[in-house]
């Protein structure tokens, strides 16, 4: 138990390095040896949740045994502890749903083959590379939420950046574009990521996160911190695709391969939230003059990016580009928890990084087994959807209600902590901003079933078979997508549970601004 925290980003990156190797001997071999480490990992986070959870304390890992703030530390506490076990979740169900695009190739007409190049890679370097770079992402993503030190996050920060930019490009040819686009952004973020953790440097002389926020305590009027403050701003809003920031998304989300889309786009803005909500609220703090400002700023971007993100949404005639722009409205909503600056803000901002990783996940996970099944993303496309495909149907529907913010499901409550937190502190205006993006939402996801519901069938033409015993998918994608919508639901069931957890670090005394 004592080493579990480490145990977890480093099995998926020791599998990363021997998946090439091993699936070169057989083609499947690297690929389980990566499925093994995931599993051991989300066995790990749920030990140390159960762990935090009994004894209501976090827990401290020194690398190497070196005593912060020399060494690198590893922290799990009753917040990001949450957001640890939805991240391993995720890749866990998303590396097993991910198995068959690798499995056989397609029916299709000669015309169709460059569109839908992505079904045709199935030899050990591609397939092997794929699952390496997966398990690189999955260990960035990891490392990210749980790490104590300043540098050690910017080494997890570029491992995801990196193993991230492949699996875009993997997509196809429009996504090496795409891919691109991201490396470039993605490296000016770094670059201010770098220059912001440099001028903290220079005020503190330490890089472990705990000690920084002490030692900052005596310089929170510091040029330097106004400095390190908006370089952060930058370097996150980049890499969670807060508004303007989002350029490189759309089309990263769009033509990402549909094997690690669900994982990309439930996950790689999350952490990056999750580590600017640590920098803002923990380390530089909110007593700090340019912490307040700062907030009302991504604040006023999520506002911004929730009315834009909602209105491209719309425009969408491609599932895939309405959810990535959607992401750029449901980030928006986790920005405007932040500013909220009061208990609630901060359990909304939480709660809608944990939910909203597995509502999009589903999501991905759902026009991928449709473009897997029919090679089909258009929207006006899936009329009979619902007789094809009943249970990703389900699911689609479940995800659906509760990106609008329909109850039960956990949706719901990540917008009603937004409520609470906007009356309480008195910015009406974020309640304008969430009524009116509801309502688009509602508007574009009622849109989608409709079409599956009451159109006519669209007669699709099936280019793969289905599962065994007659399942609509293969049992390894069905699974996942099943059990995604069963956890929209629970989240939501359990939303009190939850937000008594994140109360429970003493959060109203914290955000005092």
């Amino acid at each position: 138990m004592r080493h579990l925290p480490v145990l977890i980003p480093i099995l998926p990156l020791v599998s990363a390095m021997l998946c090439l190797v091993f699936s070169k001997i057989n083609r499947n071999l690297g690929k389980y040896i990566v499925i093994c480490a995931l599993t051991a990992s989300l066995a790990s986070s749920v030990g140390l949740f159960v762990q935090v959870m009994r004894t209501g304390e976090s827990v401290h890992y020194y690398m190497g045994g070196w005593q912060p703030p020399l060494g690198i530390e590893f922290v799990i506490d009753e917040m990001n502890v949450l957001i640890l076990v939805a991240i391993a979740t995720v890749a866990l169900f998303v590396c097993i749903y991910s198995q068959s695009f690798f499995s056989g190739k397609p029916k299709l007409a000669e015309s169709d083959r460059e569109e839908a190049n992505f079904l045709d890679r199935d030899t050990w370097l591609e397939k092997g590379g794929f699952y390496a770079l997966y398990a690189l992402l999955s260990a960035g993503l990891l490392g990210m939420t749980i790490t104590g030190d300043m540098f050690n996050l910017y080494v997890f920060l570029e491992i995801a950046s990196i193993s991230g930019y492949g699996l875009i490009a993997l997509g196809g040819d429009k996504s090496v574009l795409a891919s691109f686009r991201y490396l470039l952004l993605g490296t000016i973020a770094a670059s201010f990521y770098l220059l912001a953790v440099a001028y903290m440097y220079s005020i503190t002389g330490t890089l472990n996160m705990a000690d920084m926020g002490m030692l900052l305590a005596s310089h929170k009027d510091s040029t330097n911190v106004l400095l390190a403050v908006s370089m952060l701003i930058i370097a996150f809003g980049i890499k969670m695709a807060l508004f303007p920031l989002h350029g490189w998304q759309p089309d990263a989300y769009t033509y990402a391969h549909p094997a690690a889309a669900p994982l990309i786009s439930g996950l790689m803005s999350k952490a990056p939230a999750l580590a600017m909500m640590r920098y803002m609220f923990y380390i530089i703090g909110v007593d700090s003059p340019y912490v307040g400002k700062a907030l009302t700023v991504i604040g006023f971007l999520g506002a911004c990016g929730i009315i834009l993100g909602s209105v491209m949404a719309n425009a969408q005639k491609d599932f895939r580009r309405m959810l990535a722009y959607s992401s750029v409205a449901q980030i928006g909503y986790i920005a405007v928890g932040l500013s909220l600056g009061n208990a609630y803000g901060i359990i909304a901002a939480v709660f809608h990084i944990l939910i909203h990783a597995f509502m999009k996940s589903s999501l991905f996970m759902v026009i991928g087994a449709v473009r897997y099944r029919y090679d089909e993303v258009m929207i006006d496309k899936f009329g009979g959807l619902n007789k094809h495909l009943p249970l990703t149907t389900v699911t689609l529907v479940i995800a659906a209600l509760s990106m609008v913010g329909i109850p039960p499901t956990g949706g719901f409550f990540s917008k009603w902590y937004i409520i609470m937190g906007s009356l309480e502190s008195g910015h009406y205006f974020y309640l304008v901003v969430l009524i009116i993006s509801s309502l688009l939402n509602a508007v574009y996801f009622f849109r989608v079933l409709e079409t599956v519901f009451v159109n006519k069938d669209a007669e699709l033409t099936e280019i793969r078979p289905a599962g065994p015993w007659k399942f609509e998918l293969p049992l390894s994608m069905l699974v996942p997508i099943v059990l995604f919508g069963i956890i929209i639901i629970a989240i939501g069931v359990l939303n009190a549970p939850i937000a008594a957890d994140v109360l429970s670090l003493g959060l109203p005394e914290v955000l005092a601004i």
